[in-house]
């Protein structure tokens, strides 16, 4: 009637088995979709950085529903929520990160695809297992779920604990990879935040009680040092700049018709070619697929994709530079490490990353009024009754709303000396 997961997290999750939608639970994690996630590492290529983040995407989801379930206990004594919506949540909590697929990040930016356009077609699809069991449930449970995951969900608060800049996705997160990357910086008091999580019924907005506003503070903070210390470590992007690399020149030779050796009826032979995946062939990757088919590559004839995959493989990476100069130096430098890659004998089309972590500069917390599911509200006090944005409350806060940009540059150990030289220069 119930089962129990261990955790290096939070110790035990239970799954009460003995109830309708307990049972979906349970059948859903058994899902050949679920399980998947046992073979997808929650942090991609960080165990090329920090040796014990081998953590998966299964263990992480398994948290975040745990944290979605205490959560709607505590508050379902406080406020009146359907059964129906309950269960939305801890499903969507569930299987949020099912559109992910193997090193995904660095995958999606090749291939232009988004893992949340994956999930949504998953749970809503009759040819996926679980979309068959969430459709066998409820008629509704699906779209409610697939809402949920888009941000939009009816009622917001309650959508607000999977998806929002204080949710049981970013809750788990942080403390497990801090946690298996054995870094300190990821770790908050969790128990105070769960027990401050309020409903403000009048706005449909999740909000946090006065004396929870530290402990807010020190979570907006622990994510503020994981993306500086852990999200955005210089390895770890460098690993990243190596594999996408790699898949950049198998894409370039499958455009000149010498595609790469791929396993037939795999969704690797989408990936070689551009295509964009199917949903059945998204499913059926995993990360062993990838690291197989780069192992495979390194006999390919082609000495670039043979080099890349084997410096990949052997964890020979590219060496990382943050440019810490002037705007209107940089454009300069850039040229000019790019040239010194050339004369080094490596084609800088592949063995040269200029790195930015994204095109638009990343916020710790954002206060933009036009996303309000995103907004973090702090209940007034008996002084103060309205709930106010917790910006204008925290000082703190209000120092994680400057964008932070990372820029530097990946390249071979062969072009150090000439790119040193001309950094110091």
């Amino acid at each position: 009637m119930e089962r129990n997961y261990r955790d290096a997290v939070h110790n035990i999750v239970r799954v009460e088995m003995g109830s309708p939608g307990g049972e979906l639970i349970g059948r859903l994690i058994d899902s050949r979709e679920f399980q998947r996630l046992r073979r997808v590492r929650q942090l991609g290529l960080a165990y090329f950085a920090y040796q014990t983040a081998e953590h998966s995407r299964f263990t992480h989801s398994l948290g975040a529903f745990h944290l979605a379930t205490r959560i709607l206990e505590r508050l379902s004594r406080r406020y009146e929520i359907a059964d129906d919506d309950k269960l939305a949540v801890r499903v969507a909590a569930l299987l949020h990160d099912i559109g992910h697929g193997p090193f995904s990040h660095v995958i999606e930016s090749v291939l232009g695809f988004h893992h949340e356009d994956f999930t949504i077609e998953a749970v809503l699809s009759d040819d996926t297992e679980m979309g068959r069991l969430l459709a066998g449930h409820s008629p509704t449970l699906a779209s409610d779920v697939a809402d949920i995951v888009r941000g939009n969900f009816r009622r917001m608060a309650l959508g607000q604990l999977v998806s929002s800049q204080l949710d049981v996705d970013r809750m788990d997160y942080l403390l497990r990879d801090s946690l298996m990357t054995g870094v300190k910086y990821g770790i908050y008091d969790l128990e105070w935040v769960m027990k401050s999580i309020q409903i403000n019924e009048s706005e449909d907005q999740l909000c946090v009680s006065a004396d929870g506003i530290y402990a807010v503070e020190d979570y907006l903070q622990a994510r503020y040092y994981m993306f500086r210390q852990v999200y955005f470590h210089r390895t770890l992007r460098a690993a990243e700049a190596v594999l996408q690399s790699v898949l950049k020149r198998a894409l370039w030779l499958h455009s000149q018709g010498s595609p790469p050796w791929h396993a037939d009826g795999t969704g690797m032979g989408s990936v070689v070619s551009g295509r964009k995946l199917t949903l059945a062939e998204h499913l059926s990757l995993d990360d062993s697929d990838f690291l197989f088919h780069i192992k495979r590559w390194r006999d390919e004839g082609d000495v670039v994709l043979s080099d890349l995959s084997d410096r990949f493989i052997n964890r020979r990476l590219f060496k990382a530079i943050d440019l810490e100069m002037p705007d209107e130096e940089r454009a300069a430098f850039v040229t000019a490490a790019r040239s010194a890659v050339a004369d080094s004998g490596l084609d800088p089309d592949y063995y040269f990353i200029e790195d930015t972590a994204g095109n638009e500069p990343h916020f710790f917390y954002s206060s933009d009024r036009a996303k309000p599911k995103d907004l973090i509200y702090v209940e007034g006090g008996p002084r103060n009754p309205p709930a106010r944005e917790i910006s204008e409350l925290s000082a703190a806060v209000r120092g994680l709303q400057k964008g932070y940009r990372v820029h530097r540059i990946c390249f071979p150990a062969e072009a150090r000396s000439r790119i040193e030289a001309l950094y110091r220069a």
